[in-house]
């Protein structure tokens, strides 16, 4: 069982120590069922493994985190995600090998999770600058965010995870997104323990 730290503990009281639990064993889940998804159609190229785990991360995080009276699914993109304590769960794996969550960089600056990071992450350490374009190169939100109140935060549960080796590494924490080079800057993160023999699921 994890340590709940100060930062856990201040978003989501009693339940961090649940959630410490519940989300990597979703993950493994998730992994599990995209492996076996791969196995299935029998092809040379990871394709089944890939989208099976980006819809199976999903699913399998509101089966979890649903078992817990304050969770509030909302539909955003096609997709259920958590509510906990004012903050929307959102799972993104960021990497197919064990590399620290710092590396962690998005392949696109536009498109909804680019824009769920913007609007419902932290405030940017470092103002853009202020070119005196009243921003018109900044567009529309994606649609569905109007679904998340103002004021509801983001809390990113970042995994590195590949198809051989399983769910290799968990990190939970606030991150803003840099626009330039589409590279997350954590404003803070830690690590969650892996569920024992979580590689080999």
């Amino acid at each position: 069982m994890g340590t709940v730290t100060g930062w856990a503990d201040k978003i989501f009281g009693d339940t961090a120590s649940q959630l410490i639990e519940l989300i990597p064993a979703s993950l493994v889940r998730a992994h599990a069922r995209a492996r076996s998804g791969h196995e299935g159609v029998q092809t040379q190229t990871l394709e089944a493994y890939g989208h099976g785990l980006y819809a199976a991360q999903y699913e399998e995080l509101e089966v979890g985190l649903g078992s817990l009276p304050e969770a509030t699914p909302v539909r955003l993109q096609g997709r259920t995600l958590m509510i906990l304590s004012g903050h929307v769960i959102y799972p993104f794996r960021y990497a197919k090998k064990d590399v620290p969550v710092t590396a962690a960089r998005l392949r696109r600056a536009t498109g909804f999770r680019a824009d769920l990071i913007r609007r419902h992450g932290p405030e940017p350490m470092q103002q853009a600058f202020d070119l005196g374009l009243d921003e018109l190169d900044e567009p529309d939100a994606h649609p569905d965010l109007a679904l998340l109140s103002e004021d509801t935060q983001l809390v990113l549960v970042a995994y590195a995870c590949s198809m051989a080796e399983g769910v290799m590494r968990i990190e939970w924490g606030s991150a803003e997104l840099r626009r330039e080079d589409r590279y997350l800057i954590w404003h803070h993160h830690e690590r969650l323990p892996l569920p024992p023999q979580a590689r080999s699921e």
